[in-house]
């Protein structure tokens, strides 16, 4: 029977992080995988409120499709939080990532060369 997939995906790998993160899934597991917290510790009451506050505020804008750098409403207020700080920065020169690992990525791509070693 022919495949309907592309030749290319007969030789991919299982993703080794997926295979992890399923186990992660049996609430009889303690799992000390690098990158996962213990949920118990997650701010889910405060990060209600903030979603709360942000739909109730400017729902339609946060939920829509907008610029890369991220919601400038939040850029503001991160500015504002580092000014408290002492820090001065503006929102321009603040971006927002979905996760550590677009971070990660984004810093690589722009302070890495090929063949740069890093530790």
């Amino acid at each position: 029977m022919d495949s309907q997939f592309a030749d290319r995906m007969s030789s991919v790998h299982k993703s080794f992080i997926r295979e992890i993160l399923k186990v992660t899934e049996d609430p009889s597991i303690i799992s000390f995988a690098g990158g996962l917290p213990n949920p118990r510790f997650f701010p889910v009451s405060e990060v209600a409120e903030a979603a709360q506050k942000v739909l109730g505020e400017c729902g339609y804008a946060a939920l829509q499709y907008a610029t890369t750098e991220g919601h400038p409403p939040l850029r503001e207020y991160i500015a504002k939080r580092y000014a408290e700080k002492g820090l001065k920065v503006s929102p321009e020169e603040i971006l927002i990532t979905t996760g550590s690992q677009q971070g990660l990525d984004l810093a690589g791509k722009v302070f890495l060369n090929k063949g740069d070693r890093v530790i």
